[in-house]
């Protein structure tokens, strides 16, 4: 067995037998590792097995505890798009110094976040958000397709489809929200929105709302325990509580360790491990910095079942039908993913959405929960091969890993079982380097490279678009 040497690259000039790399490279894919169980780890697991792989599950603490379980659960392909974006730059600077802002920065010093935010701040332009849009909109437009496919494959998943409404204070303006919506629509999204009357739950102090038409939403915990479900149903293993700690190859493939029970042994593994993605794929070439971006969420009864969800883009505050009330979900606040639990950060919520619905019964709050999202500094996902033959990444969605997912786990599994990476995930490659504006590249069934089209126009200069970074 030969031992990748920590914090190197792992290919065959740099620490590997270059014959065992050359084995795992040829050898059929059958068994496949997926380390992760959110909803991307559980989704790539789940179309392997459509494909015929083998699939093993390795879960570190439970099914969906790092940013999945505790969402708004929104599925909200208008929404999707890059996060950087100058003025959400700006807000977090003064979040330094305000602790219930809605996006905070931790102000200890650490390299990551240095690396994030330069990184965010380059790509904080309007041609990169333009490319960035242009990318994720192919994955946009199949979403809620994906979602349908689960179900039609007799995974117990209910998406509920809703008009997502939008509500303003007065002073507030719509124009940002509608600009970024008018950016989707010409990027080639299908979006509709109206202009309406507020109504309940909001209270008097929203002036103005839209809405959002043709969008859904779901129950994340139930959602994920369904997929699990499904998963455990058609064969694959699923270890709860198995920790990876390293990757090796080894004469019967790859082999992975965990701090406690025997070796894994596989021809192919997945690393879809959320924010603590860069503790196994960062030596293994994947160039994006991967940043928590921690959001806090809770479950607040209401005297009214809440008919749609409602987002409220001055406090950053999404809110979903949940049980007999709502649950309430919101803030960015980028530090370290195993940071303490600050309910400071919570009661924020409370407080900024407090006067701005009615019928809130804020005695009886429940089910606190605090969980990661993987942030890029492109604000696009990783999806695809490392540096390691036969080792691949799936994660860095930000806040639509969730929306994401399954179209995420057919692509990553199309890409795994017959080595090819489809055209729509060559944007995401891991290998990329985060910063670089020229097209992406693509080979076609000639072998010849190719850029990706894009609709974007090549005018550069800070974006116009003020991101509405729905939580």
């Amino acid at each position: 067995m030969t031992r990748l040497p920590e914090g190197e690259l792992h290919s065959g000039r740099r620490g590997v037998d270059t014959h065992e790399e050359m084995m795992v490279q040829s050898r059929p894919v059958q068994h496949v590792v997926v380390v992760g169980a959110g909803m991307v780890g559980l989704s790539c697991a789940w179309h392997l097995l459509k494909r015929g792989a083998d699939v093993t599950v390795l879960e570190r603490s439970t099914v969906g505890a790092g940013a999945s379980w505790g969402n708004a659960g929104y599925l909200t392909p208008a929404f999707v798009v890059p996060l950087p974006e100058p003025a959400l730059l700006r807000e977090g600077l003064r979040g330094v110094f305000d602790p219930a802002a809605p996006l905070a920065l931790d102000w200890r010093p650490s390299t990551q976040k240095a690396m994030f935010a330069a990184g965010f701040l380059r790509n904080a332009t309007l041609r990169r958000w333009r490319r960035g849009l242009a990318s994720l909109t192919p994955l946009n437009a199949v979403s809620l397709d994906a979602f349908d496919e689960l179900a039609r494959d007799g995974v117990a998943v209910k998406t509920r489809v809703c008009d997502i409404n939008v509500g303003f204070r007065a002073g507030e303006s719509a124009a940002g929200l509608i600009k970024e919506l008018e950016e989707a629509r010409r990027a080639g999204a299908v979006v509709d929105w109206r202009e309406t009357e507020p109504r309940r739950p909001m209270s008097s102090a929203i002036e103005t709302a839209l809405v959002l038409n043709g969008q859904r939403y779901v129950d994340p915990g139930a959602t994920l325990d369904a997929l699990a479900n499904a998963i455990r149903a058609g064969g694959a293993v699923l270890t709860e509580g198995a920790s990876v700690r390293s990757l090796a190859f080894g004469p019967k493939g790859l082999r992975v360790d965990t701090w406690a029970g025997q070796p894994v042994l596989a021809d192919a593994v997945v690393l879809a491990t959320g924010a603590w993605l860069p503790e196994l794929a960062k030596p293994l070439g994947v160039r994006p910095t991967i940043q928590a971006g921690r959001g806090y969420s809770c479950t607040v009864p209401l005297d009214e079942p809440l008919p749609a969800p409602l987002y409220l883009p001055g406090v950053r505050v999404a809110l979903t039908p949940y049980r007999h009330g709502a649950r309430l979900a919101g803030t960015m606040e980028i530090t370290d993913g195993n940071s303490a639990f600050r309910s400071e950060r919570l009661e924020a919520i409370q407080h900024a959405v407090r006067p701005l619905i009615d019928g809130a019964d804020w005695d009886n709050v429940s089910d606190p929960w605090v969980g990661p999202r993987p942030l890029t500094p492109d604000g696009l996902p990783v999806i695809g091969a490392t540096k390691m033959p036969g080792v691949y990444v799936a994660g860095g969605h930000g806040m639509w890993g969730l929306t994401l997912g399954p179209v995420t786990g057919r692509l990553l599994a199309e890409q795994i079982m017959t080595g090819r990476a489809a055209r729509e995930a060559i944007p995401f490659d891991p290998q990329r380097r985060s910063w670089i504006t020229r097209s992406p590249q693509f080979s076609d069934r000639r072998g010849i490279s190719q850029p990706v089209p894009s609709p974007c126009p090549p005018e550069e200069g800070r974006s116009d678009v003020r991101a509405t970074v729905h939580l």
